[in-house]
């Protein structure tokens, strides 16, 4: 017997751009997340090709995942994942905080127009800015969250996949390196409630030819884990 699918339809806002033309992954990775079950079980996110802005993609629930396809092109699928996610250790507020002054971006951004990680204004991107802890393996950022991204609920889901996104990159990245998200797997423990202060920490955990691999966390300040990702980016040849 096969099983009906039931398709509806996502169209990514300029606004959550990542690389140019293209939505920012980890919003993507949120979203399709929520969309597979919208609870606090892992989802594996793979993007098979960058998603267009401004454009009507179908979204399609098929037994127990979900795709994504701008006409017949598969661009992204999700699939749960039955084990927890790690996250890398607790970094207290004022520590991350302090952190972000030595974020290699402010040096050198390949996509400085970025939703999660871009120099974009106060309110308008998320800001997140990590750098490396002294006398770690740990990048981390203070994330003061904007209101900007709340909706009725609180903050979504595709919010925090761009929070927990490219800060697995900036665990690997110097000042003008870049790579693109391959695969995202995200878990969310908790709500991130607007107006409120959080540390994103993230730390790279190998490398393999072209492949970067990386894990984050978002905590509160009392170290409570609200949510963890498990990261791929691809390098350029």
């Amino acid at each position: 017997m096969t099983t009906a699918a039931l398709q509806t339809v996502l169209t990514v806002p300029e606004r959550f751009r990542g690389p140019d033309g293209a939505a920012n992954g980890g919003w993507i990775a949120g979203s399709m997340a929520d969309a597979l079950n919208g609870s606090r079980s892992a989802v594996e996110v793979t993007l098979h090709a960058p998603t267009p802005l401004e454009t009507e993609l179908r979204l399609e629930h098929v037994a127990n995942s979900v795709s994504l396809s701008d006409g017949d092109r598969l661009l992204v699928e999700a699939i749960p994942v039955a084990e927890d996610l790690t996250a890398p250790k607790f970094v207290p507020f004022n520590d991350a905080a302090r952190a972000e002054a030595g974020f290699a971006g402010r040096h050198g951004h390949a996509f400085p127009d970025c939703f999660a990680c871009g120099l974009r204004e106060p309110g308008d991107g998320l800001r997140v800015f990590p750098g490396p802890v002294e006398g770690t393996d740990l990048v981390a950022a203070g994330w003061r969250v904007p209101f900007t991204v709340a909706d009725g609920d609180g903050v979504p889901a595709s919010i925090m996949g761009a929070a927990l996104d490219c800060v697995t990159g900036w665990a690997h990245f110097r000042p003008g390196e870049s790579a693109l998200l391959g695969r995202l797997a995200v878990q969310m423990h908790r709500r991130v409630h607007p107006g409120g202060a959080y540390s994103i920490v993230a730390r790279a955990t190998g490398r393999e030819g072209r492949k970067l691999f990386g894990e984050s966390a978002v905590y509160e300040v009392d170290g409570t884990l609200v949510a963890a990702a498990r990261a791929t980016w691809i390098a350029p040849r």
